[in-house]
């Protein structure tokens, strides 16, 4: 073991150049981990979602509105068990639990990437849910009115339009999954903070070493904010853009019979 330099700048220096590369192994997995749960939560999320916002009409079967209501029932178990618990708890319950009760020895990746996807995934089916329901109903019944079942509404026409409204909130879960990974050091995941307790544990240098952890939590965080924003932009369109003139409207509607021949222009 080195010494330690006196001073707190020269710490923090100190475990830069003698653990920089563990940390920024830490911080590669927490990034891992919060980006492919974040991802597998959505698709959990807009699964449920869309489950959870399927019409029953009048004309269904009895069968169809059990089997919706039982579906429908057990989800909700899952949005409230999972929205109601914290993640640490619900890491150790099934990381522990799968193993004592039905002997599943689950792997560090598996186990990491499972928790966090699930528990995304419950609060990503309320929004997805929120999202579609902020689509006004005009649009349904208008797709309806020219012959589109629920799934091509949904698909071509509702969804499209939710994602948008929902991309904020993807992006917030992102980044608290980015903060929460940190929960997994309790079933041993060696993501940022497991990293960092090893190297504030070997010489104490614990305010050293969080103040360095939490730059580099606060880095990750402020990027992706950044490129979620850039993102929503992207999808918005450009700021400024032409709208349909009087010229083009009146040649589509017609009424324009001379192009060659300027507006308002009579011969």
């Amino acid at each position: 073991m080195g010494s330690l330099p006196a001073d707190f700048g020269g710490r923090i220096l100190f475990i830069l150049q003698k653990y920089g590369p563990s940390l920024l192994n830490g911080a590669l997995t927490t990034l891992i981990i919060a980006v492919v749960g974040t991802f597998i939560g959505c698709i959990i999320g807009f699964i449920v979602g869309i489950i959870q916002t399927i019409p029953v009409e009048k004309n269904d079967s009895i069968i169809k509105k059990a089997v919706l209501w039982v579906v429908r029932l057990i989800l909700n178990i899952y949005v409230e068990v999972f929205r109601g618990t914290p993640m640490m708890v619900q890491a150790v319950f099934i990381y522990y639990g799968s193993l004592t009760v039905f002997g599943i020895n689950m792997s560090m990746w598996f186990a990491a990437f499972f928790i966090v996807s699930i528990n995304t995934g419950a609060y990503m089916a309320e929004t997805v849910r929120g999202g579609i329901l902020s689509i006004d109903i005009g649009q349904t019944e208008g797709a309806k009115a020219i012959g589109m079942n629920h799934y091509q509404t949904m698909t071509s026409v509702i969804l499209p339009q939710a994602l948008r409204n929902i991309m904020p909130q993807i992006g917030n879960n992102l980044i608290i999954n980015i903060k929460d990974t940190c929960v997994l050091s309790t079933i041993g995941t060696v993501e940022l903070f497991f990293a960092s307790k090893s190297v504030a544990g070997t010489y104490y240098t614990f305010f050293e070493t969080y103040t360095v952890t939490m730059a580099m939590y606060l880095i990750m965080t402020i990027f992706f904010a950044w490129l979620l924003r850039v993102m929503e932009k992207r999808m918005d369109g450009p700021e400024s853009y032409d709208l349909a003139t009087k010229d083009t409207l009146a040649h589509t509607s017609g009424m324009i019979r001379f192009p060659g021949r300027k507006w308002g222009e009579r011969k």
